[in-house]
């Protein structure tokens, strides 16, 4: 693929051209030399798709919630894409779960572009790279955007400042009642959601939660609905997506959808700077193989990393 021109690219992708879109998404993701000029030409595409984002503990059922959310959108006639961040392999960097193997059905559905995306060690829950790849689904006319996050706990507070709509998954019976009452996590949500509500202890769980939403009120005026699923059995997901509309319908009318937006660009730029000065910094403090040569001074005990950073901060070059 001819990369040195992106207007070819972008009409490419915006015609529905499936491997164009999954070669672009991975040049950004690999940070490829052209990745910023395609991403340049991109941007002014976006702004255009409802991001939704869904998170929560391992084992609530995202992704059978994803899946049956997808089948529900599909059904709409949306052409959609679904996003699943997932832990990095130690090995390869990779995705270690692989989505399409957990939604074979719609693997196969041309209207759902799915893409597992490795987390590489990067804290939030979401790749440093998944609102470049969201900008891209987005000028691709993808709509909704479906984010999966790798659920980590309270951690995974990244999906506010991207999603439009933020939707938290519960299950009962695995602690997460105790976890509703603390803080982090449960902040977030714009919708609750207790998946598997075919197990015992959904009532306490939906309790901890309806005491958690009494003490406090959104200045928006949104109150957020809990709502009970069973994702493998296809229970309550028309609920969900109406409910996922109406909080969008909502944040329109405020000045909340704003702030977030405004808030998922500062943290972008922040983002791209660090990334940008922490690369410049390499590149002109250790040129060529002079880090390689630090780092097996530092696993051999010679020196410490904490003196090499200070002596960068400072402005100065560490001797060999």
């Amino acid at each position: 693929m001819d990369f040195s021109e992106p207007g070819d690219l972008l009409e490419r992708i915006s015609k529905g051209d499936v491997r164009s879109l999954a070669r672009t998404i991975t040049r950004v993701e690999n940070r490829s030399a052209d990745a910023t000029s395609l991403l340049r030409h991109i941007y002014p595409l976006t702004g255009k798709s409802q991001i939704i984002g869904i998170t929560g503990s391992p084992g609530s059922g995202k992704s059978s919630l994803v899946d049956r959310l997808a089948s529900y959108y599909r059904r709409q006639g949306k052409t959609m894409a679904i996003i699943a961040v997932d832990p990095s392999s130690p090995f390869s960097g990779g995705a270690v779960l692989g989505d399409r193997i957990r939604m074979n059905a719609l693997a196969t559905d041309p209207g759902v572009f799915i893409r597992s995306m490795a987390t590489r060690g990067h804290l939030g829950g979401l790749a440093s790279a998944t609102a470049d790849v969201v900008s891209i689904l987005d000028a691709a006319a993808r709509d909704p955007i479906l984010v999966e996050t790798v659920g980590v706990g309270q951690d995974e507070i990244d999906i506010v400042k991207l999603a439009d709509v933020s939707v938290v998954v519960l299950v009962p019976g695995m602690g997460d009642d105790i976890q509703a009452l603390k803080a982090g996590i449960m902040e977030i949500a714009d919708i609750f959601v207790i998946n598997k509500c075919d197990r015992p202890g959904v009532e306490n769980m939906e309790r901890a939660v309806q005491s958690l939403l009494s003490l406090a009120h959104r200045p928006d005026g949104w109150v957020p609905p809990i709502l009970k699923t069973i994702a493998t059995e296809d229970q309550g997901i028309e609920a969900l997506a109406e409910s996922i509309q109406q909080s969008f319908e909502h944040s329109k009318t405020t000045s909340l959808r704003s702030e977030r937006r405004r808030d998922a660009a500062r943290q972008r730029l922040m983002s791209l700077l660090r990334e940008q000065l922490v690369r410049k910094a390499i590149e002109t403090v250790f040129p060529g193989s002079e880090i390689e040569k630090l780092v097996d001074r530092i696993a051999q005990r010679e020196t410490d990393p904490y003196t090499i950073v200070e002596e960068i901060v400072r402005g100065t070059r560490f001797g060999k």
